[in-house]
Formats: structure tokens, C-alpha cells, sequence
């Protein structure tokens, strides 16, 4: 009976959750405790949902029963479909109740739960997503997954699998150690003792593999639905520019552009969605990730640089009006992000009912500028959707729509923002989306590097500030004094035990505060936490970090993060960190880690090269020169703001404005003059005061 193994559909969408509104509820589980919008939207369902923690797998041990694990995230559509077609059902609690032991799961909370049980399914399946339903056994091991089941479906495979315990459970255990050996198989990384070599053939291979894939009309990739991967486009935009190569540069700026056009980026409200279901970035699932948006905004304050497209300039400008508008709190922490369902004027949740247009609400609105408007943001054909609803879409330049029109475009720009304001107003009307409103020490750790970014392009002081104030917030309440990092936060409470992806996200976003501040307590924390992760994280026999300190609770397998994805693995970026570090401190140790750990990963990258692009991006720090560019004098800042004007991405800055016993500084102070040193590995050219003298030498 291999009842447990069927083929499964599989949705990779969104999910969606979130407290709902105070009231009397016939039922009322262990989840209320919770703090979790996710945990909470399933607090009152009919099913005995438990939190994961030992407590609810000790009870499991106890009774001998098995465990449905059931994983998602406030902002999914198809768990909260889900939620409604199964979970709120009493018929189906009761199976669940009866037959199973049941936790609920916040993935974003808990990664490394998530990470060892979208292993197991994507085993058992071939593939993954959310909302993530698991069978497993007492001691947790896993028997059965899937991801979104319809109610029936759902049904039979809970009364199979139980059927089967009851019967036959030697087959279940059987079966539960050859996937348990599968699981723990995933994670091995092999040391490589071939003779480490980083060469410029290698990327070139890798990246031509790789273009074969690449969309050249409407950007991204030839497949659907359409993710925007930012550190894909992050490393392909560093490499065109180092290697002057023409036509991926087009490539990439392209594809930015078509993803800015689309619908996946909110021309009202600003920011982004999290990723577009068909093959012209227009459709979304609408859930917008804190994740993403921090991301593209280093990604597009790039391209400005490389550019000077005002288009882009105005994308970071208002993707970050956004962020501080609905996904700041008082204390400077960014929360998570935004539901993809809101309600309808019948009080029915429907996804995307907060961004969506008919063509009569547009004309009540925009009255005589309706027929410019419609041809702005095609409310037609191209950029209809379902029922009687458009999502806006630009298909072209606003240069090219200026001559087609004939309107100049200072009375373009004009009309836009007009039509902006008064769609905002309107929509702020409109049921609001739901809001996950805990706070996460990694994705705050990318937006905190989001802001920084933007800063330097722009030198806007707002974006530092902002940094600035959630770095304190960081310190102050997410970091130990033992150094360690807490990952979740949430009325006023830090809990669950930090992962790698907080110390990495974390260091790599204090070397960049430093960078911008020339403060040294940003980078002195950020050596602090890489000796943390060293002690606590590293395996030095084979010289890669585990996601999940030695002081967490074990779970089946100790996982490795090792492929970048939507976020860049944890072990990539802390590669690059050491790098980084290893120069600022002038440890060795550091940049002969990060070394071995790329030469580690380097046997996968060649074939698969878009799911290695930050070990790619870091490859490039080994395979190229890479400088270190110290400043001292009074004036420093200023040559920093002049030196920041011109794309530099193989660089690392040590400012101080009077003498300096740091390694990079140390004798360079001379008083009544701002120096610029250029160095690579150890070999400095001559000090010049003119930062154009300076950029000479980099080119």
C-alpha cells in the first residue's frame, strides 16, 4: 500500500493568515497563547492545534500518535484556502483530533522546522511548497507530505495513513528510516580537495549555461510563474559591468525594467509583490514580502547608478515610501508583510481586492484624464485580468508614451502623480490587507541594508536615519549579551533562538552601516557575531556553518543552507562576509574559510549557476582585483559621497577623519590634507586627493 507517496498537487503560491477580530469563538485551541498572525488566524478552528515544541512531541511520544506537522505564513493565499476548506471544518478536526496529534507551524518563525520538512516532501514529491502538510511519525520523523489538498483529498490520506499505522506500522517505520537517511543525505557537503582555482573562464561557463534560459523580451527567465530573484540580477549586473559586456547588461536592465512595468509592482502604493503568474510580470499573487522589497531596493539603487534612469530612481523612492508607511513600527522595525486577500464590498476575502481597478471606478474618478490614464497603465486588453478587474501595467517608456501622445513629459510627470494621489486616496478607503506585524532579525537585517544602499546612490539623509534607527533596534533588543542573535519579535517580546541567516544577513548589514557612517561599532559587532556563528554554527572539518546553533533543540537532521534562492543562502553570505572581514582585520584565517567554503560549493554552481549566484557574486571578489579604498582627512565623507556617484561593486571603503590605529588607516592620517588610498592585496598606488585620480585607478 503505497498510499502515502501519491503524486500530490502542488501549489507554489502564497498563504495567508491573521487574527481575527475579537469575539465570542466556539472553539478555542493551544495557539491562542501565541503570538504569531499566522498561529493565531487558526487559534479558534475546530482542530486541537498545538505550537511546535517539545512539549506538543513529548505528547505525541506519550499517547503514540502520530503528528500532522501543518506549515505556512501569514501572507499565503492557498494556506488560508485551506484553513477555510478543511481546518475550520468539524468533521475534518475531528480525524485530525481523533487520530493524529496536531502543530501548527509559522515558517517564517520557525525556518528550520519548514526547512527539514520541505526537504522531506520534496523527496517524497518532487516537489514543494506551501501551505506544507506532513505525516509523521511519534519522534517526528516523517511518513507522508504534501502541500495544498482539497478537502476530500485531505480526508482519504488522513484515514489511509492511519489505517495504516493502526495495521501495518512496521511499514511506516520502514519507511520513515530510508526517508530519514534521504533527508539527512541533502545536507552532506563534501570537502574539496581539488586545488582551489576561482578563474573568469569558470563564471563565463557558468553564466552562458545559464543565459540559455534568460527571457531577452520580457526579462527574467522562459518559465512561469515569474520570481523576481534579486541577487540573480544583483550578481548578473556586477558581472556585465566588470566584463563590459554589452548584451547581458541589456539583459538585466531589461528585465528590470519589464518588472517595474508589470503588476507586480504597485504603481499606487509603491513596492513589490512577491511574484508575477504569467509571462509579462503583470498578474501577482499580491502578497508583498518585506523580504523582497528590502532586496529590490539595493537592486534598482544599482541600476540607477549604472544608469541614471529616473524610472528607477522613482521605483526605490517609492518602494521605500511604502515600507515606511506599512511596514514600520515606532521603534524603527520593519514588519514582515502584507496579505494577499483582502475583503470585498460584500465582506468577502478575495486576493488582490485591495490593488485591483474596473474601468467604471476609474472613470468616476479620473473623470476627463480617464483616456490618457487608460493608455498609461493599458485598462484594456493588455492589462486586464479577470471578472470586471485590471491590473495596472506600463508597457512602455515614458519617453516613448510622450511622442506617441504628444505631451511633453514634465506634463506627463504632472498628471501621474496626480493620478497616484487621488488613486491612493481612494484605495485607502477600501478594506485594508491583512498585516503580519511580528518582526524578523533577517529580513530587518535586509531592509536595514535596503535603506543603506539607497542611501549611497542617493545621499538621501531620511534612508540613513532610518537605518540607523533600526540598527538600534537591533542592537538594543534582538542582540545578547552573549553575542547571540534572537530571531522573532513582537509586542514588545524577542523569542526563538537565532539562525544563520540572522548573524548573516545581520553582519553583511553592519559592515554596510559602517561603510556609510564610519562609525566602528557597527563593524566591531559584526566580528563579534562571526565568532559567535564560528563557535557555535561552523563545522570546521568541513568548513560550512549550520543553519542552527548547537545550543537549539535537535530536530531530525542539523540542516545546511547552501543554494541561494528568493534570499541568498546563509553560508553565501557569510562566505562573503569573511571576506570582507578578513580585510578589515586582516585576518587570514577569515579569507581562507571563506575560500574553502566556495571551493566547496564551486562543484554544483556550473550547472545550475542561477542557484548559486551570490557564491557566483562572490567568486568575483577572488577572480577579479578587489580594492580597499581608505580615506583619511577632514573632508572624507565628501570624497566618499563624490566616490559613491560611480558603480563600484568590487570595492570596500575605511574612512577616518583624524589618525587611526585600525588596520586599513593605520599611518595614512597626514593633517591639512583628505587622502584616498587604492590598494589591492597589499599593494597600495600612491595617495591622491581627487577622487576622479582615485576612480582612474580602478578602471
Amino acid at each position: 500500500m503505497k498510499y502515502w507517496l501519491f503524486y500530490l498537487l502542488i501549489i507554489t503560491s502564497s498563504c495567508t493568515s491573521q487574527n481575527k477580530q475579537s469575539m465570542k469563538h466556539q472553539y478555542t485551541n493551544e495557539l491562542a497563547q501565541e503570538t504569531s498572525p499566522y498561529l493565531l488566524q487558526h487559534a479558534h478552528n475546530p482542530v486541537d492545534w498545538k505550537p511546535w515544541g517539545e512539549k506538543a512531541l513529548d505528547v505525541a511520544k506519550k499517547e503514540n500518535k502520530l503528528i500532522i506537522i501543518s506549515i505556512g505564513y501569514a501572507a499565503c493565499h492557498w494556506c488560508h484556502v485551506m484553513e477555510h476548506e478543511s481546518f475550520e471544518d468539524p468533521q475534518v478536526a475531528e480525524i485530525m483530533n481523533t487520530n493524529y496529534i496536531n502543530i501548527k507551524v509559522d515558517r517564517e518563525e520557525r525556518p528550520d522546522v519548514d526547512q527539514v520538512y520541505m526537504n522531506a516532501v520534496q523527496l517524497m514529491t518532487g516537489s514543494g511548497g506551501w501551505p506544507l502538510n506532513v505525516i509523521a511519525l511519534p519522534d517526528g520523523r516523517p511518513v507522508w507530505g504534501g502541500t495544498y489538498f482539497p478537502k476530500g483529498n485531505w480526508v482519504d490520506a488522513l484515514k489511509q495513513v492511519a489505517n495504516l499505522y493502526e495495521k501495518q506500522p512496521d511499514k511506516l517505520l520502514e519507511y520513515a528510516e530510508k526517508l530519514e537517511q534521504g533527508i539527512k543525505a541533502i545536507d552532506i557537503i563534501e570537502t574539496n580537495t581539488e586545488e582551489q582555482n576561482f578563474s573568469k573562464d569558470f563564471i563565463a561557463s557558468s553564466v552562458k549555461k545559464w543565459s540559455s534560459n534568460f527571457d531577452h523580451k520580457l526579462g527574467g527567465t522562459k518559465r512561469v510563474p515569474k520570481f523576481m530573484m534579486p541577487n540573480n540580477y544583483q550578481f548578473l549586473l556586477r558581472y556585465a559591468h566588470q566584463t563590459k559586456d554589452k548584451e547581458l547588461m541589456d539583459y538585466v536592465i531589461n528585465t528590470l525594467t519589464k518588472i517595474s512595468f508589470g503588476g507586480v509592482y504597485d504603481h499606487i502604493g509603491g513596492g513589490f509583490s512577491r511574484y508575477s503568474t504569467d509571462g509579462k510580470w503583470h498578474v501577482p499573487h499580491f502578497e508583498k514580502m518585506l523580504y523582497d522589497n528590502a532586496q529590490l531596493v539595493s537592486l534598482y539603487s544599482d541600476a540607477y547608478l549604472i544608469t541614471k534612469d529616473t524610472w528607477f530612481k522613482d521605483v526605490v523612492y517609492e518602494t521605500l515610501d511604502f515600507v515606511s508607511r506599512e511596514l514600520t513600527n515606532n521603534e524603527g522595525a520593519f514588519y514582515s508583510s502584507l496579505d494577499a486577500d483582502s475583503k470585498t464590498l460584500d465582506d468577502e476575502l478575495e486576493e488582490g481586492a485591495f490593488y485591483v481597478w474596473t474601468k467604471k471606478e476609474l472613470k468616476t474618478i479620473l473623470e476627463n484624464d480617464y483616456e490618457l490614464f487608460s493608455k498609461y497603465y493599458n485598462i484594456n486588453s493588455y492589462g486586464f485580468w479577470e471578472k470586471d478587474n485590471y491590473v495596472l501595467i506600463k508597457k512602455e517608456s515614458d519617453q516613448f508614451f510622450c511622442k506617441e501622445n504628444n505631451i511633453s513629459h514634465k506634463e506627463l510627470k504632472e498628471k501621474v502623480l496626480q493620478w497616484k494621489k487621488l488613486l491612493h486616496h481612494h484605495r485607502e478607503k477600501r478594506s485594508r490587507p491583512r498585516l503580519d506585524d511580528k518582526t524578523l532579525t533577517s529580513w530587518n537585517a535586509l531592509m536595514l541594508k535596503g535603506y543603506l544602499d539607497a542611501y549611497k546612490v542617493f545621499g538621501e539623509k531620511k534612508f540613513l536615519d532610518a537605518a540607523i534607527k533600526n540598527a538600534t533596534f537591533i542592537k538594543n533588543k534582538q542582540l545578547q549579551p552573549d553575542n547571540s542573535l534572537l530571531h522573532n519579535y513582537k509586542n514588545g517580546k524577542s523569542s526563538v533562538n537565532g539562525y544563520l541567516e540572522d548573524y548573516a544577513t545581520l553582519i553583511e548589514a553592519f559592515i554596510a552601516l559602517y561603510q556609510n557612517t564610519f562609525d566602528p561599532e557597527w563593524i566591531d559587532i559584526s566580528k563579534q557575531l562571526t565568532e559567535y556563528t564560528l563557535t557555535h554554527f561552523f563545522d570546521k572539518e568541513k568548513s560550512i556553518f549550520y543553519f542552527t546553533s548547537d545550543k537549539d533543540p535537535k530536530l531530525i537532521t542539523r540542516t545546511i543552507e547552501s543554494s541561494d534562492n528568493v534570499i541568498p543562502a546563509s553560508n553565501s553570505i557569510m562566505a562573503k562576509n569573511l571576506f570582507m572581514l578578513s580585510h578589515y582585520y586582516d585576518m587570514k584565517q577569515y579569507k581562507e574559510i571563506s575560500k574553502q567554503m566556495l571551493h566547496n560549493i564551486k562543484p554544483q554552481i556550473e550547472s545550475y549557476a542561477s542557484g548559486y549566484s551570490n557564491w557566483l557574486d562572490q567568486m568575483l571578489n577572488f577572480s577579479f582585483d578587489f580594492y580597499e579604498i581608505a580615506i583619511t582627512g577632514t573632508q572624507s565623507k565628501n570624497k566618499v559621497q563624490e566616490l559613491n556617484k560611480t558603480y563600484i561593486p568590487n570595492k570596500l571603503l575605511a574612512v577616518s577623519q583624524s589618525d587611526s590605529e585600525r588596520v586599513l588607516l593605520k599611518n595614512r592620517f597626514a593633517e591639512g590634507k583628505t587622502l584616498i588610498y587604492v590598494c589591492v592585496n597589499n599593494s597600495c598606488k600612491y595617495p591622491v586627493e581627487d577622487t576622479k585620480d582615485a576612480i582612474r585607478f580602478l578602471e
